[in-house]
């Protein structure tokens, strides 16, 4: 299950992201809520995705 957690917060390589509008409010949504930043959320996001994404020939 994803945990919000703080872990994170040293990232310093810029990149541009496109959202859709519903995603990006979402998003802000629970970065408020959880009282971090939108970056440092997408960035547990993107580490969650990948570190549970199934490998190929893997089946659930």
């Amino acid at each position: 299950m994803f945990k919000v957690n703080k872990d994170l917060k040293s990232a310093n390589v810029p990149r541009t992201v496109r959202f859709t509008e519903g995603l990006f409010e979402q998003l802000n949504q629970v970065a408020a809520e959880n009282n971090i930043s939108f970056n440092l959320l997408v960035l547990q996001c993107c580490k969650y995705a990948l570190e549970n994404m199934e490998k190929e020939g893997e089946h659930s």
